[in-house]
């Protein structure tokens, strides 16, 4: 179906199937024209690849990944909009709709059934208040994927995509930096939605890295460091750490000095290698 950006399209398949936005599910539905023909084209919905797309809507991002991926399998939670799919994506073939929470899903599984000898790409519009666990998730089941496009809140798309060593950074932006290469594609105003939510957004894409960083030995524990450097941004890395792992100071403080950084460095201050380092240091001190 086309104009499925169009306000009144969306109004009309809205009031015929009795569909009213939940505030719970974060949905905002997009009426920018221009939007989701770029996520397409640059999330990498073409020949050879089969497109797995978080959240639907009504089908708008949908009905252009169809246009030009092999195949598109989209997980969408909410059951009431099964029947409006149905209609507004009926002249594809090559469209799944699966009802069901994405965080409930085999992803291994539904990539190996649904996309056997296709390439693999996600693209998302997610709802800001599971941002960081969808993304996560993809990233730590070292899934067949090449990239995962997705728009999110512009404040959280910014941290997303920080480099290592810089203010904006965080355990999140650690945990992406691990696993891929990330960078902001283009941003899209408040305005573009239905109902308006009250932040702007932006479109970010992570490219997913052939082997991960080397020199980490336990990988729960350098991520469990990673969440404690940052649990109190203020702080040295040193208290935070301390603090946040329950492990005496002492000891934190030992660790950074044997790998040579200085003894009041702030987490936001350490590259991945620097990271890596102390938290294997550390690892070997308690």
């Amino acid at each position: 179906m086309d104009n499925l950006s169009n306000i009144g399209t969306i109004k009309a398949v809205m009031e015929k199937h009795g569909f009213t936005f939940s505030k719970a599910l974060g949905q905002n539905f997009l009426v920018n024209p221009s939007v989701c023909p770029r996520i397409a084209e640059l999330g990498n919905a073409k020949e050879g690849f089969g497109v797995l797309e978080i959240g639907t809507g009504i089908g708008v991002l949908t009905n252009e990944l169809a246009k030009r991926a092999d195949k598109v399998v989209a997980v969408e939670i909410d059951q009431r909009l099964i029947p409006v799919l149905k209609e507004t994506l009926a002249e594809y073939d090559n469209v799944k709709i699966i009802n069901d929470d994405i965080m409930n899903v085999d992803l291994k599984k539904l990539i190996e059934t649904e996309f056997s000898g296709l390439d693999v790409a996600v693209c998302a519009n997610l709802p800001y208040y599971i941002t960081s666990p969808v993304i996560m998730t993809l990233l730590e089941q070292r899934l067949r994927i090449k990239t995962i496009t997705v728009m999110v809140q512009k404040e959280a798309g910014i941290r997303l995509c920080a480099k290592m060593g810089t203010r904006e950074m965080g355990a999140v932006t650690v945990a992406i930096n691990y696993f891929a290469s990330a960078k902001v594609l283009f941003n899209v105003s408040r305005g573009s939605f239905m109902p308006p939510p009250n932040v702007d957004s932006c479109v970010v894409q992570f490219e997913l890295r052939d082997k991960t960083p080397q020199g980490v030995t336990d990988e729960a524990f350098f991520f469990k460091v990673a969440r404690g450097a940052f649990s109190q941004r203020r702080k040295t890395l040193c208290n935070s750490v301390s603090s946040a792992l329950g492990v005496d100071k002492s000891a934190v403080a030992k660790a950074i000095e044997n790998v040579g950084l200085n003894a009041a460095v702030r987490p936001e201050k350490l590259s991945m290698d620097e990271l890596i380092s102390f938290s294997e240091e550390l690892k070997k001190m308690i």
